[in-house]
């Protein structure tokens, strides 16, 4: 996907709004909260829609699932993906979240096409935590089927070639797990686009520990006044919960949506009989206690195996951020 640097099929780009900064990942690493406590200030706007995608043209769904219910809403042209900033009042910082741009190898130059004085801002996450947390949350939304995360990496190479993908997969791109902690490949095609005052990387432990002052810390990058009301304390993501039973998940599913001709007069009824409330209720007890379940404990042999083949990479981003990553992230603890 090219973006064009002046113009759309409906009309010019320069007339319209386009993002002054971006959040681009990486995934499980607080970008939702950092995207909500933004969203909260007079001074910026961020549209609703979190995860626009479009300008990570090698992110594309497979085929059969590119005009599928998943990918209503999403921007498929230029004119669509700006509309989402044209409510955004003159005086507001314009921005969007989209954790896969990281991943992308498309989406710096895309983004540099599009707004070259734009501000870009990733959170890095230990690499072992974050794989194990991006598997659980795959599984949990059956973009992968495979429970075990050693298992689910040493297929790599096999999905490379278009074996072994579930059948629900709708980016199976994303499973290539080992591509999501090349963090210095990724952060050098954004230098390679935009100069290091235009590029702010946090490191996740910050943010968790204090996110108020790493907000701070944004706001001072975007040049947004620190004065406003603070937006409230969010939590950041935590570990996704695993899934008891598909199943009972596809027949909670079919029933919200009212989509085959079982579910609909189920859902009729049940809308009939109970308050909205109620219905929430239930259905939040029934997700806690059949759907998910407390995510399994980590195989702390295979995490330190994934520290001890990262650890290059934690080493070359820690000498590249001038700050000691090794300690902080108890990659010195090694044997």
């Amino acid at each position: 996907m090219t973006i064009p640097a002046a113009s759309s099929a409906a009309g010019d780009v320069s007339r319209k709004r386009v993002p002054d900064f971006f959040i681009v990942g990486a995934p499980k690493s607080g970008t939702t909260s950092l995207h909500q406590m933004l969203r909260g200030r007079p001074s910026v706007f961020m549209p609703e829609l979190k995860e626009p995608r479009f300008l990570a043209g090698d992110m594309l769904p497979r085929a059969q699932y590119a005009d599928g219910p998943r990918e209503a809403g999403y921007p498929k042209t230029l004119d669509e993906y700006l509309a989402l900033f044209a409510e955004a009042r003159a005086e507001q910082l314009v921005g969007e979240a989209t954790t896969t741009y990281l991943w992308s190898r498309t989406a710096a130059d895309n983004i540099a096409d599009l707004q070259p004085r734009a501000r870009i801002i990733a959170i890095l996450r230990e690499p072992a935590s974050f794989l194990r947390s991006l598997h659980l949350t795959f599984v949990k939304g059956r973009n992968e089927t495979v429970k075990d995360l050693r298992k689910a990496m040493s297929l790599e190479t096999a999905r490379r070639a278009g074996k072994h993908i579930p059948r629900r997969s709708h980016r199976p791109q994303l499973l290539q797990y080992s591509e999501h902690v090349r963090y210095m490949e990724q952060l050098r095609r954004y230098h390679a686009r935009f100069s290091p005052e235009q590029v702010l990387v946090l490191i996740y432990d910050d943010f968790a520990q204090d996110n108020q002052a790493t907000l701070r810390r944004v706001l001072r990058f975007l040049e947004v006044d620190e004065d406003e009301s603070p937006a409230d304390v969010v939590n950041l993501n935590a570990t996704s919960s695993a899934v008891r039973s598909y199943q009972v998940k596809d027949v909670m599913n079919a029933v919200s949506i009212g989509r085959n001709p079982i579910a609909r007069p189920v859902k009729t009824a049940v809308k009939a009989l109970t308050t909205r409330q109620l219905r929430r209720g239930a259905i939040g007890t029934i997700q806690r206690r059949v759907v998910s379940a407390p995510p399994p404990g980590a195989d702390e042999r295979f995490m330190n195996e994934l520290r001890r083949r990262f650890k290059p990479e934690v080493v070359a981003l820690g000498e590249h951020l001038e700050r000691d990553l090794v300690s902080l992230w108890g990659y010195d603890a090694l044997d």
